[in-house]
């Protein structure tokens, strides 16, 4: 493996995706497998429209045209006064901060639990180790299925408004997902070196540092630098509660309906979103070892000044009140309890998430499919280029931009409900499906479409026949992805108003009712666990 490898291969194995993009098992079960779900996915998206209301009842709030306008009008007259550009490069310092701890603590739990929850650590020549495998992929399972807004709601109350809390919200559930990823890296790479030094007596910790890590390394660095890209968007929508940046900015220019300084902390957030982007690209396409040691030294020195601009009291982690606290909120939120219509009202917000999840993905993935092959890099003559390089940074905008935010604006003309929770998402959903979908077909092997056209078939004919065959997989595994993303991310718009356990999370929380909580947030991973298999098993059958 090199450096170079593409994010499209690294988010594969999130997706579970082969990397090599390969089908795999018999071509005839595979396709009725792949009309089953088509056929079920259609049914879904049309159950979801009709129970959010889409047709049988009034949706749109005519009267919020007029404050939407206005705020895409102040997008041509940002404020630009010195004090509020000060404010905003302090809140940027802030966001990214959090970011960049965030992301080195999650990448520290990801190397650890990644080589401890890995096959090859639990493998021995006589007998084995299963058990304590499958125990450390399960207890994995919570935090990777938790809303980093979740961990920042509940640890609020631990530490207060600790620096630490931001940081620990984005480094748990990443931690997590970054272990699931490192895992799996490591099995792939662990082979015949690997197998020969342990045959010669060498430890599993000396046998991985000298014949895995070298190998994953590269590919562990580049998706660290992904995770960072990820960190920026949840620093933001951790503001949005609390945490401070760009994110708290957003909040309070928001509910002052301060739109010029709302499109000043945009661009910001943008740039930031563009710098970070820039950056990890920069490694997938070119990640020599030099850059990638660049980087790391780089990524060294931004963790130094992320903790000095945050200060962080890391000794307030290990206190005796943190400690009384952590008990007594324990204590508070067991046993968990049904809200006040029961588990049956638990039970209809459930569905309210899954409905935003699915619409979500649906509207977003069917904008993304077309501006995945306007967006492409590759494009042979300068106005294609041009028309690429707007359609990619459209992309870049609708993922800076967090859901709360784009909520928020959905809920000028549309009444609460899941439909506009489900629209926010999607919208956000649209940037960054776009961007893996694009860089897919960046990647697709050139010569069955290069045959085609060999052989005197137009354009159109080589794309529906070769470019679009090739790519379908693809995209609709990360679809599938996203879908299991896009529950967890309900949350963050359910809180604003938009509908589903978000909502009821939010309300639970301005009441102190923690069993109430604990028990929305079980709702929620057992949500995302079912979503989870689910989406796995139409992955399999569209491989």
């Amino acid at each position: 493996m090199t450096a170079t490898r593409d994010l499209t291969d690294l988010t594969s194995r999130e997706v579970g995706l082969p990397v090599d993009g390969g089908p795999g098992g018999d071509r005839g079960a595979g396709w009725s497998g792949r009309r089953f779900w088509a056929l079920l996915a259609l049914v879904a998206v049309g159950w979801t429209l009709w129970s959010a209301g889409v047709g049988r009842q009034e949706i749109v709030n005519p009267g919020g045209w007029t404050l939407l306008a206005r705020f895409w009008r102040a997008a041509l007259d940002p404020q630009l006064s010195g004090e509020f550009l000060r404010r905003t490069w302090d809140a940027s310092l802030t966001t990214v901060a959090f970011a960049v701890l965030g992301t080195a603590l999650s990448v520290a739990i990801g190397l650890v639990a990644g080589v401890l929850t890995s096959e090859t650590w639990w493998r021995r020549t006589r007998g084995g180790r299963r058990p304590g495998w499958l125990a450390g992929r399960a207890l994995l399972g919570l935090p990777r299925g938790t809303h980093e807004a979740v961990w920042g709601l509940f640890l609020v109350n631990v530490l207060g408004r600790d620096p630490m809390v931001g940081v620990l919200a984005i480094a748990i559930p990443f931690g997590a997902i970054t272990a699931k990823v490192y895992a799996e890296l490591i099995d792939e790479a662990a082979g015949g070196p690997y197998d020969v030094l342990r045959a010669a007596g060498a430890g599993r910790v000396v046998a991985l540092a000298y014949a895995v890590l070298p190998r994953t390394l590269p590919d562990m660095v580049s998706y660290a630098f992904y995770r960072f890209e990820c960190s920026i968007r949840s620093a933001v929508i951790l503001g949005m509660i609390g945490a401070g940046g760009l994110g708290l900015e957003l909040n309070l220019a928001f509910q002052g309906l301060a739109y010029r300084e709302m499109w000043t902390l945009i661009y910001a957030l943008v740039a930031v979103s563009a710098v970070a982007d820039l950056w990890g690209a920069t490694l997938r396409r070119r990640g020599t070892p030099r850059r990638i040691r660049t980087s790391l030294l780089a990524g060294g020195a931004l963790v130094v000044a992320g903790a000095v601009h945050l200060g962080p009291d890391l000794g307030r982690l290990v206190s005796a009140r943190t400690r009384s606290l952590l008990a007594d909120v324990a204590a508070r939120a067991w046993p968990p309890r049904p809200p006040a219509d029961g588990w049956g009202g638990l039970v209809s917000r459930s569905l309210d998430t899954v409905e935003m999840s699915l619409l979500a993905v649906a509207i977003g993935g069917s904008l993304a499919v077309v501006a995945a092959f306007v967006a492409a890099r590759g494009g042979e003559t300068p106005g294609r280029r041009a028309v690429a390089l707007a359609a990619r940074l459209a992309l870049l905008v609708t993922r800076a931009i967090p859901p709360p935010v784009w909520a928020l604006l959905v809920l000028f003309v549309l009444f609460p409900g899941p439909f506009p929770g489900a629209l926010a998402l999607g919208i956000y959903n649209f940037g960054i499906l776009g961007r893996l979908m694009a860089e897919a077909v960046e990647n697709l092997e050139p010569a069955p479409g290069a045959a085609l056209a060999a052989l005197g078939a137009s354009p159109a004919s080589v794309f529906a026949y070769a470019t679009l065959p090739l790519s379908a997989g693809r995209f609709a595994a990360y679809g599938l992805y996203r879908w299991e993303v896009a529950v967890r991310e309900t949350v963050v718009v359910g809180v604003v108003g938009a509908g589903g356990l978000g909502r009821l999370l939010e309300q639970q929380r301005a009441a102190f009712d923690y069993q109430g909580m604990l028990a929305t947030v079980l709702a929620l991973v057992a949500v995302s666990v079912v979503v989870d298999l689910i989406s796995a098993s139409a992955r399999r059958a569209i491989r």
